[in-house]
């Protein structure tokens, strides 16, 4: 292999200082609900709060002077971006930064604000890398890849270091791929301090890209991905060697479960991760049973969400659990009866969140009205009984989707 567990160790040392060593902590809540103990290395506490920092670090700072008065370039969704931009700024190194053009904005935003030239181009990281290649070309850049680079592999391979260093039993390792960097890192340093922990890649359903590499299948990668930092359609060779020869396996997560760890981390373990950073407890929530009464290490890769996201996946984990329902009326268009609905609600210890009264639609009678309304109710049982009283009242009410018996209710 390319990369040795010296590289690993070697690149500790260049970091040590200059990074932050980040806590491994104990997921309480998370492992009751599983049935595991799982243990989460908040790489969100980074200063641009990701992993990337190590291996941007490393690399950059494995360049000859000439090199960094060059100055670099690279191709990233949002992460690797900002640790690029902001250890080129601390070295004295320009940097360009190649996004594809649908990067979440506050990634766009970071990464300019620590100083780097930023290139929007493509939808993709294919086309985004080619951009980069143009780029080097014209300017005699010296390219930062995110994870087709020894350097970077190397540094990133120094998490799993110090995760075995905080937690040495740990029985296996769940960390979120994409295009391998950081798997490979860790999975070369996890083997080389203890062989028989089981090193797992996790990855978002809609780009299984690496799931497919190593069974040398082709890979159909697209769609809406949450984890958009890992939403790679190419992986590397150099990456896929590595991953070969020291990962056990790679997981699948898909997009409702990758919602759900997002909201899980957020309610139950009060801290920030962005979808690609909860694929791994994603890829755990897709099937307990194998992790069962294991001591299982979570890289946390990563807190840089857009805040208009996080309170979509939050209202949308709400209405999972029942604590929001959404009802909708067919009622008659009289006084007082929107006043008898909102008391039999607030009498059940219902919380009316938003009322919409509609009169004006066609498929609605002109002696009638339609009338939706939003709670917040306690649980799934609590939001049942309500639903069950108001049809007791005579109440025409059909739950909506996302609610309880919302398929069969009319």
């Amino acid at each position: 292999m390319s990369v040795t567990f010296q590289d690993i160790k070697t690149a500790a040392a260049v970091i040590n200082g200059k990074i932050e060593k980040t806590p491994l902590v104990f997921a309480h809540a998370i492992s009751d609900m599983i049935g595991s103990e799982i243990f989460i290395k908040l790489e969100n506490q980074q200063v641009t709060s990701s992993f990337k920092d190590r291996g941007a670090l490393n690399k950059l700072s494995s360049l000859s002077n000439d090199e960094k008065a060059r100055g670099v370039v690279a191709m990233s969704a949002g992460n690797h971006a900002q640790s690029v931009a902001y250890h080129a700024r601390r070295l004295g190194i320009p940097a360009t930064i190649v996004m594809p053009q649908a990067t979440p904005y506050t990634k766009v935003e970071r990464t300019q604000k620590h100083g780097a030239e930023v290139v929007l181009w493509g939808d993709t990281l294919v086309e985004a890398q080619a951009k980069v290649e143009e780029l080097m070309a014209e300017r005699d850049l010296i390219q930062v890849h995110p994870f087709d680079d020894d350097k970077v592999i190397a540094g990133q391979g120094t998490v799993a270091l110090e995760m075995l260093e905080q937690q040495p039993d740990l029985e296996a390792l769940v960390i979120p791929t994409g295009g391998g960097g950081l798997i490979s890192g860790c999975a070369i340093a996890a083997k080389a301090i203890n062989k028989n922990i089981e090193v797992i890649g996790a990855e978002a359903q809609l780009f299984p890209s690496m799931y497919h590499a190593l069974r040398g299948e082709p890979s159909v990668c697209g769609g809406a991905t949450l984890a958009e930092g890992i939403a790679v359609k190419d992986v590397a060779e150099r990456t896929v060697a590595i991953c070969r020869k020291y990962v056990d396996t790679v997981r699948l997560a898909n997009e409702t479960n990758i919602e759900r760890a997002v909201f899980l981390l957020l309610s139950r373990q009060k801290t920030l991760a962005e979808g690609a950073a909860a694929t791994g407890l994603a890829a755990i929530l897709s099937d307990p049973d194998y992790f069962s009464g294991r001591k299982i290490g979570i890289v946390l890769t990563g807190g840089n969400i857009d805040p208009r996201i996080l309170a979509s996946i939050s209202y949308r984990e709400l209405e999972r659990e029942q604590r929001i329902i959404n009802l909708r009326f067919s009622i008659d268009d009289k006084p007082g009866i929107l006043g008898r609905i909102t008391t039999l609600l607030g009498d059940q210890g219902a919380n009316v969140l938003e009322v919409s009264h509609h009169r004006m639609y066609l498929d609605i009678s002109a002696k009638g009205a339609q009338l939706d309304i939003m709670l917040e109710t306690r649980d799934g049982t609590h939001a049942a009984d309500i639903v069950a009283l108001i049809r007791e009242h005579g109440f025409n009410v059909k739950v909506l989707d996302g609610s309880p018996d919302s398929k069969s209710a009319s």
